[in-house]
C-alpha cells in the first residue's frame, strides 16, 4: 500500500497516526509524503499536511532537508490553510536553518498581519517569530506592533491568549553571551 492510498482511504486521527507510525524515522517513506504535500491534487495535499506535522514533531531533523521547499510553498497563490497552518505549526518545532530565516520572516510577518488569515496560522507564525526574535532581536518591536495593532482591532481568545505568551516571551531581557 502506498502513503498516497493509505491518505484517500480515510481522514481520521488513526489514520494519520497510522501513516505517521509507517512513516516513522525513514527517509524514503517521509521523501514520498512530502512529494505528495507539495505536488498532489488539493485533497491529498491537505490530507499529507496532518502526518507530515506529526512527523516532523517526532523527528524535527528528518524534516529539515525539506524546510526550503515548505517554504517556497508558502508563496504558491491559493495554497490550502492546512498547508499553512501545518507548515507554520512544523516551524515552531524545528531549528530553521539560518539560510531560511529570511524568508520565514517574511512568510511569518506576512501571515500575522493578515487579519483575514486563521487565527491557528498567525498564532503559529507569532511564535515562529518570538522564536526568530532571539537571534534577530531587531524584529521584537515589530513584532509587538502587529500584535498591539491587532489585538486593539479585537481579536478572538485564542489570538489574544496567544498574543499575552509572546508579549511576555519578547518582554524578557536578552541573555548575555559569552
Amino acid at each position: 500500500m502506498t502513503i498516497r492510498s493509505m491518505l484517500l482511504e480515510a481522514h481520521s486521527r488513526a489514520q494519520t497516526e497510522a501513516i505517521a507510525a509507517y512513516i516513522g524515522k525513514s527517509e524514503a517513506r517521509l521523501n514520498e509524503l512530502i512529494g505528495l504535500f507539495l505536488h498532489d491534487e488539493y485533497r491529498v495535499v491537505q490530507r499529507a499536511a496532518w502526518p507530515l506535522r506529526l512527523v516532523a514533531e517526532k523527528y524535527p531533523r528528518l524534516v529539515e532537508p525539506h524546510l526550503e521547499a515548505m517554504v517556497r510553498r508558502m508563496d504558491d497563490a491559493g495554497i490550502p490553510v492546512s498547508v499553512k497552518r501545518n507548515v507554520v505549526r512544523i516551524l515552531q518545532y524545528v531549528e530553521v536553518p539560518e539560510r531560511l530565516h529570511g524568508p520565514v520572516m517574511d512568510v511569518c510577518f506576512r501571515l500575522l498581519e493578515d487579519v483575514e488569515e486563521t487565527v491557528a496560522v498567525r498564532a503559529f507564525s507569532m511564535t515562529v517569530l518570538a522564536n526568530l526574535a532571539i537571534t534577530y532581536p531587531d524584529i521584537k518591536n515589530e513584532i509587538v506592533l502587529l500584535i498591539e495593532d491587532q489585538l486593539r482591532e479585537g481579536a478572538t481568545p485564542g489570538f489574544v491568549s496567544r498574543a499575552k505568551k509572546t508579549l511576555q516571551a519578547l518582554s524578557k531581557p536578552e541573555k548575555k553571551k559569552g
